[in-house]
């Protein structure tokens, strides 16, 4: 797992890259909010979706709640990045529409768009 430094104005935020996947339960996702923290020094962090296990987009598993929820109470910030079109469930929709109204968890279709979304709230 890497990071890239983006400077925005007021603010750093912190593109991860990896050849696998980053978030696949509470402790990797809270590990990937702390590497950031050390290595990137932000807590505010653009990850694409297919770096994110598929049980978060399953709310009924409660993952992505419990994650999000650890990510505010820690202070951080995500953006997800990728094509969520794929998905049908009523739920998952409005989860995401819901996150996207407010100013700690975004859901995206590319990177840029993504790193603006942190940008506006740093």
């Amino acid at each position: 797992m890497e990071f890239e430094k983006i400077n925005c104005g007021g603010g750093t935020v912190a593109l991860v890259s990896s050849d696998k996947q980053v978030i696949t339960h509470v402790d990797s996702a809270l590990d990937l909010l702390m590497s950031a923290q050390y290595e990137a020094g932000t807590k505010y962090i653009v990850v694409d979706k297919k770096l994110i296990t598929e049980d978060f987009f399953i709310l009924s598993t409660g993952l992505a709640g419990e994650i999000l929820q650890k990510y505010i109470n820690y202070g951080g910030k995500i953006a997800i990045y990728g094509d969520f079109s794929r998905y049908t469930s009523k739920p998952l929709k409005d989860f995401i529409y819901e996150s996207n109204k407010g100013k700690d968890v975004f859901f995206v279709s590319t990177k840029e768009e993504a790193i603006r979304k942190l940008a506006g709230v740093i």
